[in-house]
């Protein structure tokens, strides 16, 4: 499905910040709650909110609640234009490995 041109540049808008680029590619290794985004950029839960509403809002990411936790994913499967950068981006594998089993149970 071909996207408009608007589109394509607000979406490039969104993923040239680097937080939210890097919130892309934790997302790419799986889902996330807020407080793991928080641990391992090392910034505060506003700031980590307002940049997951950007992405949600530009249809990036997918939410999901569990209990009183929101889980936070990839949404571009229909972004074909997108899927160049995620695969480019460096593993966060690393970084996940950080996290405290019981973040959010």
């Amino acid at each position: 499905m071909n996207q408009p041109i608007d589109t394509i540049a607000e979406t490039l808008k969104l993923v040239s910040d680097k937080t939210r680029l890097t919130i892309l590619a934790l997302l790419k290794e799986r889902e996330m709650c807020v407080c793991d985004i928080v641990t391992i950029l090392e910034t505060t839960q506003p700031n980590v909110s307002q940049h997951l509403r950007k992405l949600k809002v530009g249809d990036l990411v997918n939410e999901t609640r569990r209990a009183q936790w929101i889980y936070y994913s990839l949404n571009t499967d229909d972004k074909p234009y997108l899927h160049g950068i995620l695969e480019v981006l460096p593993s966060m594998k690393h970084e996940l490995q950080k996290l405290s089993p019981d973040c959010c149970s």
